[in-house]
């Protein structure tokens, strides 16, 4: 759980400010479970720059509560939770020090999103809220009072998570949790998973990641390794300490992330899938008739490929049907043996390329135009897909044939201008398991818009 903050101050000589203004957000990683916004009567005079810089007077404050009657809220708010904010070290010493004058020693794990943008979303002209939530496009209002800067903290945070591929964040407070002596049943952490879509993460008792997996419904595919009696399941169950997860609303967005995040952190139980999960792949080359011919082999980074498959049968069922959509012919794509003509010629859905009927030319006219559809090497698109909740869209960004990686966004505007876009967008590596994921998704899925740009 994570109490993201801001405090406004009244300005003055360092550790004698005072509190005028504290909003504090409850996050437990995916959303805001409860808040704490409030004025506070410092005791003392406002500096006259504050005043300029936040609209806080000291008339506004005479019959604010004064500290030590909204002290024992923070304490509630905060209990259990690593502090975030932005530029963090200011806000905790303020803490600090409002707490030490009432006799109480104020001690919490913080987290700082200035230090974490500069990390995860780097190269930016500036880190100050104001200016680096604008190069992101997350909305913001009321600057410079403890609520407007606080909220933007939040949606700041939630994007960092998204972006720390290694999950750094996340395990950093699993080792806090351990620390605390928690040991939860296999039930309870089940109970509290969603049954959603999205990644899931088990991790051990050093917080570390043991095995990552996607899921249309998490909480169902997680209770699965817990009940299940295979060797692999048997050691999950016995060194799980913690599940973490991220809801993802597209599966789109699920499949590119299982594949991205296995291959970073590399997972002991998921040894499997840090190669490519695809070892066949469509290929085209001229018959001696010069018929363009398709055909599912074992891939080689030799040849260029068109699209690749999890399985020979997978290859084999996907051709049939590319064969019969396009009206392409079973015999040229070795699918049907015969020295005549082919079967779906007799139903007059081949045009009579097996027996040289019809033109090469206008044959593989008709191939190019699937390999055309189902091939971005130069393509510049924005795939947008589902979110995590109604009012969210997420979206893959392909820039000249290359996969640059995903997004979550709740304004146009965010996806419309490309530098905003570029800001937001969760970085991921171009493979040959990305281009596939997103082909044979985009193959057997209807995609909620495609914009080319």
């Amino acid at each position: 759980m994570y109490a993201i903050l801001d405090i406004e101050t009244t300005g003055g000589q360092f550790n004698e400010e005072g509190i005028t203004e504290i909003a504090i957000y409850k996050y437990d990683g995916h959303e805001v479970v409860d808040q704490f916004i409030s004025l506070v009567n410092p005791e003392k005079p406002i500096q006259p720059f504050v005043v300029k810089l936040t609209g806080i007077n000291n008339a506004m404050l005479r019959s604010a509560p004064k500290f030590f009657e909204v002290a024992k809220r923070i304490i509630e708010m905060t209990e259990g939770c690593v502090i975030v904010a932005h530029n963090a070290s200011f806000d905790y010493r303020i803490l600090k020090t409002e707490f030490r004058r009432l006799g109480f020693d104020f001690k919490k794990q913080t987290l700082c999103t200035v230090e974490l943008s500069k990390k995860l979303i780097p190269e930016q002209e500036s880190y100050s809220l104001g200016k680096l939530v604008r190069a992101l496009g997350i909305p913001m209002a009321d600057r410079h009072r403890a609520n407007g800067d606080a909220m933007a903290t939040v949606k700041l945070f939630k994007l960092l998570l998204s972006k720390d591929l290694e999950k750094e964040i996340v395990k950093s407070f699993i080792k806090t949790e351990i620390k605390s002596g928690m040991s939860p049943k296999l039930l309870d952490i089940v109970e509290n998973l969603p049954s959603k879509v999205g990644i899931y993460y088990i991790h051990n008792e050093k917080g570390d990641l043991i095995y990552i997996g996607k899921s249309r419904n998490i909480k169902k595919r997680v209770n699965q390794h817990f009940t299940g009696t295979s060797s692999r399941s048997k050691k999950i169950q016995n060194e799980v300490y913690a599940v973490t997860f991220e809801e993802t609303g597209s599966e789109l967005i699920a499949l590119l992330k299982e594949s991205e995040e296995i291959k970073v952190n590399k997972p002991i139980y998921n040894k499997a899938q840090r190669k490519s999960i695809f070892p066949y792949a469509l290929y085209q080359h001229k018959t001696e008739a010069g018929y363009i011919a398709l055909s599912v082999d074992k891939a080689d980074g030799r040849k260029k490929e068109i699209t690749a498959f999890t399985s020979l049968q997978e290859g084999k069922n996907a051709l049939f049907r590319i064969t019969e959509k396009y009206n392409l012919c079973q015999k040229i794509n070795g699918l049907y043996e015969t020295k005549n003509d082919c079967f779906q010629y007799k139903i007059e859905e081949c045009h009579g390329a097996c027996i040289s009927k019809e033109a090469p030319a206008t044959y593989n006219e008709r191939v190019l135009e699937f390999i055309d559809k189902n091939s971005f090497d130069k393509s510049n698109m924005i795939v947008i897909d589902k979110g995590r909740t109604y009012d969210e869209r997420s979206a893959i960004l392909i820039e000249n044939g290359v996969y640059k990686g995903y997004c979550f966004y709740a304004l146009n505007y965010q996806v419309s201008n490309i530098e905003i876009l570029r800001n937001i967008i969760i970085s991921m590596q171009n493979n040959r398991d990305t281009k596939t994921i997103i082909q044979s998704y985009m193959r057997k899925n209807k995609m909620h818009k495609i914009i080319t740009f």
